[in-house]
């Protein structure tokens, strides 16, 4: 029998019709493909085409809920039926590992072995929908010719029954409830005996038989059943028994449960009744449910020999709920480093490993992008460098895109004789997972899990660890676009600032620069010391914004103020230059400037002020106090605008501070209150050498620790020295 699910599902029609249901028979079409290509699970999606959206009208063969996540979905996603529907052709997943490379979302929800094709349902002019089928895992890998000409000519059919409907307004709409369609040959559940007789036998059995249906529902339990599950018969009729008996309440046991019904393969889980007797439970599935072994095993060496005789231990290494939390883990992620670290803290102790390495190529060789765990170093850095054609397992993983398990130090000498050019050879571990890890169908990297002791890796696990490779994937490939740009961005901004500053003789200067740390912006902060004659000059100054525009524009204004000072204009003139220069580029960004010229044989300095942070003084006795100049707007706002000027005594000794807000504002700190402190730790620590004293008016900035914006900072002392 085929199940047609009977949970509702959101069906909306294409246009106004009649009464739903005037439609074909969508739920008895899709039985009766399934039913020509043997498949066991099938669903029939229509289109919406003023959203490009696919919307599932039937399923059968699976609980409705397996599918959740998929139950409307756009034209654009990463999905098989999408796909079909997108490149008008049918779509061939071979298996889980195939499902994992290609589609890792659905893989880590279904990390089970099954078959899939995809079909889009359409005529030669128009796409109504599309469905897919999928097989139990134990099938060739390749479809045969006859089940791709069955399901063509199944979905042409479909195609025109959905456009003659459509022609005669009566589109599809929501069918009744149909649980199961008669079919030959298949055996029912336990849940389906027909006889009191039989019914009476399967009570006196000395082991427990029970029958769930398709969602997982309690259909049959007999009294050996009951009395395991520490519940009698009638309280667990229509119950989930995750739900029903609290210590299954674990999602490692609703997995066994799809895993059995997707793969239609007997599954086995081992769960431990408080306080300390183990429960085996064996699930036969079929087509229209699952028929349940119960049995107490009753020592430790029957619990060895069951573990060992089916694979499966008390719960599965790695859960659907963790590979999700995982999965939202790494979208947090944001350069290389961080994705590494992400993949050490969560992945490797979630998966049972106890190193971790993540590989990526350049230029046609192996470049070790990060590792951890490793008790020597050297095993991982003898990779860097190796050519992709190199015969090491996390080489040729990376340039297949295929991935590769080794159980046993022997398991991999033999398929790699060569090993001691790998870093196994020296990384004293027993057992490897090599994910290549592959995003927008193309290979970025390879994570490399590596295991204490031998390990044998099962169906279910290498697909949860392909489709985890998946997702470490699509974070790396973003991190390294991050950290691309980033360097590019920071790159610009370096080239932007002087590499060195010169002084005119009787002065000294030092200066700080750094980047905001939060995100991968760049600011618009600049200095410069302009050597110019007959009087050097300086400036310190913050574009509005952060982004390479106000880098760039940075770049702009330091020019200007270079060449308005090498023509010898006035600090004034240099602002109102600078102000119209800004206005006549049409960048529609501000900038804050301080300016000023230099006098040291007078022991003078001229400023002028554009809405920048007054600067410090620190005379020769220590006091120090915030120099309130006259001053104009922003540059960029007024092509009006005059800035005036203010002389300022600097005596040998004394300090002048020059800073951008960077230094002194962070949430939540009144900034008046942050200039109080930044002149009290000049005053205190003022005498340091000039270079130690950027550096300790830096380090104990709060805003600066903090970094929200960029910090500059630009110190010149009056020395007196000819």
């Amino acid at each position: 029998m085929v199940g047609v699910s009977d949970e509702p599902g959101p069906v909306r029609r294409p246009a106004a019709g009649p009464a739903p249901g005037a439609g074909p028979p969508l739920s008895l079409t899709l039985a009766a493909i399934m039913r020509e290509v043997g498949a066991h699970s099938g669903a029939v999606y229509l289109l919406r085409p003023e959203e490009r959206i696919l919307e599932m009208a039937v399923m059968a063969g699976m609980p409705r809920a397996f599918a959740a996540p998929w139950e409307r979905v756009g034209v654009s996603a990463p999905i098989p039926v999408a796909e079909a529907v997108r490149e008008r052709r049918l779509v061939w997943v071979s298996g889980e590992q195939d499902m994992a490379r290609r589609f890792p979302r659905i893989a880590v929800v279904l990390p089970y072995p099954f078959s899939l094709a995809a079909m889009p349902v359409a005529t030669a002019d128009t796409v109504y929908g599309a469905l897919f089928v999928t097989w139990p895992g134990a099938r060739p890998a390749e479809l045969s010719g006859d089940d791709r000409e069955r399901l063509t000519s199944a979905c042409d059919r479909l195609a025109l029954l959905l456009e003659r409907a459509t022609a005669e307004e009566r589109p599809p709409g929501p069918e009744p409830d149909l649980l199961a369609l008669p079919t030959s040959g298949t055996v029912g559940t336990l849940g389906s005996l027909g006889s009191l007789e039989a019914a009476r036998m399967v009570s006196r059995l000395p082991y427990g038989l029970m029958s769930l249906d398709l969602h997982g529902r309690i259909g049959f339990a007999n009294a050996a059943a009951a009395e395991l599950l520490g519940r009698s018969a009638g309280d667990l009729l229509g119950t989930l028994p995750w739900v029903s008996v609290p210590w299954l309440n674990d999602p490692a046991y609703e997995e066994r449960y799809r895993d059995a019904l997707i793969s239609q393969r007997v599954t086995t889980f081992v769960a431990l009744r408080p306080p300390d007797e183990w429960i085996s439970f064996r699930m036969y599935p079929s087509t229209t449910g699952l028929s349940v072994r119960v049995a107490r095993i009753r020592a430790v060496t029957e619990l060895r020999q069951e573990a060992e005789r089916t694979g499966a231990g008390p719960a599965r290494l790695v859960t659907i709920s963790q590979v999700l939390n995982l999965a939202g883990a790494l979208t947090e992620a944001v350069g290389v480093e961080d994705v590494v670290q992400l993949v050490a803290d969560e992945v490797v102790p979630a998966v049972g490993s106890q190193a971790l390495a993540v590989l990526g190529s350049r230029g046609g060789r192996l470049h070790v992008l990060g590792h951890r765990g490793y008790p020597d170093p050297r095993a991982v850095r003898c990779l860097d460098g190796l050519p992709l054609g190199t015969s090491t397992p996390g080489a040729q993983a990376l340039d297949s895109g295929v991935p590769a398990f080794f159980g046993s130090v022997e398991h991999l000498r033999r398929q790699y004789p060569e090993r001691h050019r790998a870093h196994e050879a020296s990384d004293g571990f027993s057992a490897w997972a090599y994910l290549p890890l592959i995003a927008s169908g193309r290979p970025v990297g390879t994570c490399v899990l590596s295991y204490a002791e031998p390990r044998c890796f099962p169906a279910d696990e290498r697909a949860v660890l392909t489709s985890l490779g998946g997702l470490i994937a699509q974070a790396l490939q973003r991190a390294q676009l991050y950290d691309a740009k980033k360097q590019l961005a920071h790159g610009l901004q370096d080239a932007l600032l002087p590499h060195s500053l010169a002084p005119p003789p009787g002065v000294e200067a030092a200066a700080r620069y750094l980047p905001a740390t939060q995100g991968m912006e760049i600011g618009g902060d600049f200095y410069d010391l302009v050597p110019a004659r007959p009087m050097a000059a300086a400036v310190i100054g913050d574009v509005q914004g952060h982004n390479v525009t106000a880098a760039a524009l940075m770049g702009q204004i330091r020019t200007g103020v270079r060449a308005y000072t090498t023509v010898g204009q006035p600090p004034q003139e240099v602002m109102r230059s600078t102000n119209r220069l800004l206005i006549d580029l049409g960048a529609e960004l501000f900038a804050s400037c301080l300016y000023l010229r230099l006098d040291p044989a007078r022991g003078r300095a001229e400023m002028a002020r554009a809405g920048h942070p007054p600067p410090l003084l620190r005379r020769p006795n220590g006091r120090v106090r915030v120099l309130e100049l006259a001053g104009g707007p922003l540059l960029g706002i007024d092509s009006g605008a005059t800035y005036p000027t203010t002389e300022v005594f600097l005596p040998p000794g004394s300090v002048l501070a020059l800073y951008t807000d960077g230094l002194v504002e962070s949430p939540g700190v009144d900034i008046e209150h942050a200039v109080a402190r930044l002149g009290a730790l000049l005053a205190e620590v003022g005498d340091l050498p000039l270079d130690h004293l950027a550096d300790q008016l830096v380090r104990h900035s709060v805003a600066a620790r903090e970094r929200v914006d960029d910090v500059a900072l630009l110190l010149l002392r009056a020395s007196g020295d000819p």
